[in-house]
C-alpha cells in the first residue's frame, strides 16, 4: 500500500498534491473531533498538531511574488483557519472543529475543481524522481523536493 501511495504522489500534479494536503487536514480535523467525543485530550492534541503542520507547510510554500492576490487570499485563509483550529482545540469544542472542517472543505472543493480543469491542471508528465525536485509555480519546493509537480505552471 505504501508503495502504491508513493507512486501516486510521485506522478501527481501540483494541484493534485494540494488537494491531497487539504484531504490530510480534513482527516486530522475529523480525528480531533472524534478525540473530543471520546474525551481524549492527548489524541486531540496530536491530531491538531498534524493538521496545523500541514497548514504551516502550505503557508510557507506560498510565493507572493508569483501568486499575487490569490496567494495573499490563501495566506489570510491559512492564518484564519490556524487560529480557528487552535481555538477549537483549546476549548475541546466539537462545533468549532466542525466549523473549521467546513471552511477547509470549501477551499479543498475549490482546489478539486481546479484539478479537474485540463487547461489549468494538465496530466503530469512521467519523470524520474530526481527530475521532480524543481518546479516553476506558486509553491516553492526548495525543501528538497516536497514535490508539488515538476514543471507545473500553477500559481497561487
Amino acid at each position: 500500500m505504501a508503495s502504491y501511495m508513493e507512486h501516486a504522489l510521485e506522478s501527481a500534479s501540483a494541484v493534485d498534491l494540494v488537494v491531497a494536503l487539504y484531504d490530510g487536514i480534513l482527516r486530522f480535523l475529523n480525528a480531533a473531533t472524534a478525540a473530543v467525543d471520546r474525551g481524549d485530550a492527548e489524541g486531540r492534541r496530536a491530531a491538531v498538531k498534524l493538521a496545523l503542520d500541514i497548514i504551516i507547510h502550505l503557508q510557507a510554500r506560498l510565493r507572493m511574488d508569483v501568486g499575487g492576490r490569490p496567494a495573499q487570499a490563501l495566506s489570510e485563509f491559512y492564518a484564519s483557519i490556524f487560529a480557528q483550529i487552535l481555538q477549537a482545540s483549546q476549548s475541546a469544542s466539537r462545533p468549532k472543529f466542525e466549523h473549521a472542517i467546513n471552511c477547509v472543505r470549501n477551499v479543498r472543493d475549490a482546489w478539486r475543481e481546479v484539478a479537474r480543469d485540463p487547461n489549468v491542471n494538465p496530466a503530469p508528465r512521467q519523470e524520474s524522481a530526481s527530475a521532480r525536485g524543481s518546479m516553476s509555480g506558486g509553491y516553492d519546493s526548495s525543501d528538497g523536493g516536497a514535490g508539488f509537480g515538476s514543471g507545473s505552471h500553477w500559481n497561487a
